[in-house]
């Protein structure tokens, strides 16, 4: 079965800057479960996976407007200290912040006594980034998953 809209995929994958280290990689960890079509994933990489099948291995450069898309200026927000629940905080750490929308990815630019300024912009923003991935597995979602929009079970979500 081949990789379209709807199908759940299950790989590994290894990224890293363009040129550079990998940065993260889910050699020795479960892979990653998503279902295409329905925004789990950054699009350029959705995008490189569409027609790949099961046992497949592939490499891929996204562009930063294609990943996570280009660094905004203006993004910077000024938090009270007691939303970072006691962590050490230094400038230049990434930290994930509890925000009304959610989790969100943030990193810390000064630390005041009562303050904290944060950049908004995701860490990976504004850098384009190249994959190494391995397809393990490639089914039709299930009408549950379809409906709730996210895998369910192995790899994916659980209520």
């Amino acid at each position: 079965m081949n990789i379209e809209k709807n199908s759940v995929v299950r790989f590994h994958y290894t990224v890293s800057e363009a040129g550079q280290e990998p940065i993260e990689s889910s050699d020795g960890r479960e892979p990653l479960a998503i279902m295409v079509g329905h925004g789990n994933i950054i699009p350029g990489l959705e995008q490189a996976m569409e027609g790949k099948a099961a046992g497949d291995r592939f490499e891929v450069d996204v562009p930063a407007a294609q990943a996570y898309g280009e660094r905004r200026e203006g993004m910077t927000q000024r938090v009270p200290k007691k939303h970072f629940e006691g962590q050490l905080l230094q400038p230049g750490m990434q930290v994930v912040l509890n925000t009304n929308f959610g989790q969100r990815a943030v990193t810390i630019q000064k630390v005041g006594m009562t303050v904290v300024d944060v950049d908004l912009n995701h860490p990976m923003a504004g850098k384009d980034l190249h994959f190494a991935i391995e397809i393990l597995d490639v089914r039709e979602a299930s009408a549950e998953e379809l409906e709730h929009g996210h895998v369910h079970g192995e790899g994916g979500h659980h209520h």
